[in-house]
């Protein structure tokens, strides 16, 4: 059985854990690895902060390969590799990412995932508010959108279909800042728990994310000029690059106010270490897991 979180006096106690920069492929391991332990009841609910090196292009589950120019990627250095959530492709490089795993049932991100992702949204505002951001939900996208990839593996909680790109546009509830995308999500569900992740964008360069996508020169200036028109930065929110540690610590306190939650900085177990190097080495590197769709 999962652990709850809440201790004698009643009070819920959650784990957060800042575990630095790391490949795609150890990222997107490290986060499965933190699911497993707490399905085995040997962590509490964790919500995590990373970075990447060296950059990496994220697919979304259900996304095909053959959008993604392969040979570009390599040239410019970037790691490719799937996530287990639904959703379209990111660029991680100057950003901070954060994940959330929790149990399904619990009723501080419960329900629907249109309305699990609300619940989380709400506690991302609340710690970027506390930075200085005035960031908003995205609206919930009209019942009979056609979605990207929505089954129980993984979604994006509303994504209408568009380009291979996340932030072409905001989906049900994501965040924003002066109408533009600021951070983008996606969540996938297995055996009863959620695995949450997303991108805070501390700087924004869509010259970069158009190269990875297999298009024609003109596709490729449009959707940049989309994504410029349709994404932002905290650095361009705040009119300067965010320290690190000070965004980690809104988040968390945001987290925690918002989730009514203590959260208690930990690290890494050394099964979840283990797990983390086993799986980013046997699944997440894999041709077979990056090439399945």
């Amino acid at each position: 059985m999962s652990i709850t979180g809440s201790n004698e006096t009643g009070d819920i106690r959650w784990r957060w854990v800042d575990t630095g920069y790391a490949d795609a492929h150890t990222n997107m391991a490290c986060d499965e690895a933190i699911l497993l332990a707490y399905g085995e009841g040997l962590v509490s609910p964790t919500v995590r902060f990373y970075g990447w090196q060296p950059p990496g292009l994220s697919l979304g589950y259900f996304q095909r390969i053959e959008e993604v120019d392969l040979d570009a990627c390599r040239r410019l250095g970037i790691d490719v590799v799937r996530r287990t959530t639904g959703g379209r492709a990111i660029l991680h490089d100057k950003e901070l990412t954060y994940s959330l795993v929790a149990n399904e049932n619990d009723p501080l991100v419960s329900g629907d995932v249109v309305e699990s992702y609300r619940k989380i949204s709400l506690a991302l505002v609340a710690g970027l508010r506390l930075l200085g951001v005035e960031a908003e939900l995205a609206p919930e996208v009209p019942p009979g959108t056609v979605y990207h990839g929505v089954n129980g593996s993984g979604n994006d909680a509303g994504a209408p279909l568009g380009s291979s790109a996340c932030f072409d546009a905001p989906c049900s509830y994501e965040l924003t800042f002066d109408h533009k995308k600021l951070v983008g999500s996606a969540q996938a569900r297995s055996r009863g728990l959620i695995l949450q992740h997303g991108s805070v964008l501390i700087d924004f360069d869509a010259s970069n994310l158009v190269q990875v996508f297999k298009m024609s020169d003109e596709g490729r200036d449009d959707l940049r000029r989309k994504m410029e028109s349709r994404a932002v930065s905290l650095s361009r929110a705040l009119g300067k690059a965010p320290d690190r540690q000070e965004l980690i610590e809104a988040l968390v306190r945001g987290f925690g106010s918002q989730l009514g939650v203590t959260l208690e900085r930990g690290e890494l177990t050394a099964q979840e270490r283990q797990a983390t190097a086993r799986l980013a080495q046997e699944k997440y590197r894999s041709t077979e897991w990056i090439h399945r769709r």
